[in-house]
């Protein structure tokens, strides 16, 4: 059993999105084995804003990637989500 840290991007669908309403729902959506270890919103271009965050992934579940995946894609006001980094620690 191993942990990788990793980073995600999460892109609302548009700059009317609440990204601090995004991240408040961040810890009740996350599957089982990934823990939520930092948030932050920065900017994209012309006044739209995203949320970069990271988390520590335990990978005993070859699917965690996928289910974390998904899980941030159901937040509601979330158009895309794209993993930026990946490390093992």
């Amino acid at each position: 059993m191993g942990q990788i840290a990793a980073g995600s991007d999460l892109m609302p669908e548009s700059t009317d999105i609440d990204l601090e309403g995004v991240i408040s729902q961040l810890p009740g959506v996350l599957p089982e084995g990934v823990k939520l270890l930092e948030t932050k919103i920065l900017p994209v271009a012309f006044g739209l804003m995203k949320v970069n965050a990271g988390f520590l992934i335990d990978d005993s579940d070859e699917e965690v990637g996928s289910k974390l995946e998904n899980a941030l894609r159901s937040i509601p006001g979330i158009e895309n989500v794209e993993c930026v980094s990946n490390t093992v620690v």
